[in-house]
C-alpha cells in the first residue's frame, strides 16, 4: 500500500516536472521516471514517458505515445561546415514527428530529421535515423515486419488504447 502510494506521488512529481519543459502537452501525461525536455516540444493526448531525454529541434508527439526507458532524442545537430573546427557555435534544428499510437521500447535513440509513422513500434536499442512507415515493427535498424491492419484499425474504432 505504501509503495503504491510513494509511485503514485512520484509520478505526479515527474508529471509536473515535464509539464514545465513541455511547450504544449495535452489530457493524461504520465511520467513515471524523470524526463528532460529541452526545445520545441509538443505532446498530444495519454502520452506516457519512463525516463526520456528530448534535446533542441521542433519535436511533435501527437497521442497515445508510450516510450521505454532512457529514450533519447536529438532533433538538432552543430554545423560541421562552419568557420570553426570541429564544428561552430550553429546549431542546426531538426523536426522530428511521431504519430498516434507509437510504442518506443527502451534506450531508442532517435537522430534528426524523422517521421515515425501511426501504430509503428521501434525495438528496444534501435537507432532510428529515417523515417518509420505506419504499422511498422522497427529493430536492429530495419523495419521487421508491418503490424495487422486490419486488426490495429479494428482496436483504433474501438477506442482501446492502453
Amino acid at each position: 500500500m505504501v509503495k503504491k502510494i510513494l509511485k503514485k506521488c512520484r509520478t505526479m512529481f515527474f508529471t509536473f516536472l515535464a509539464k514545465r519543459q513541455l511547450k504544449q502537452y495535452g489530457r493524461n501525461l504520465t511520467v513515471n521516471h524523470y524526463c528532460r525536455f529541452a526545445g520545441n516540444i509538443r505532446v498530444g493526448d495519454n502520452c506516457h514517458f519512463n525516463g526520456m531525454k528530448i534535446r533542441g529541434g521542433n519535436v511533435l508527439i501527437h497521442n497515445n505515445l508510450h516510450s521505454g526507458e532512457e529514450v533519447l532524442i536529438l532533433a538538432q545537430s552543430h554545423n560541421y561546415n562552419g568557420d570553426e573546427l570541429p564544428y561552430d557555435s550553429t546549431y542546426i534544428i531538426k523536426n522530428v514527428v511521431i504519430d498516434d499510437n507509437v510504442w518506443i521500447g527502451s534506450r531508442v535513440l532517435i537522430i534528426g530529421e524523422v517521421h515515425i509513422g501511426e501504430g509503428a513500434i521501434i525495438g528496444a536499442g534501435s537507432i532510428v535515423t529515417k523515417d518509420v512507415p505506419p504499422l511498422a515493427i522497427y529493430a536492429g535498424g530495419k523495419i521487421i515486419k508491418y503490424r495487422d491492419k486490419e486488426k490495429y484499425n479494428r482496436l483504433k474504432t474501438l477506442k482501446k488504447f492502453h
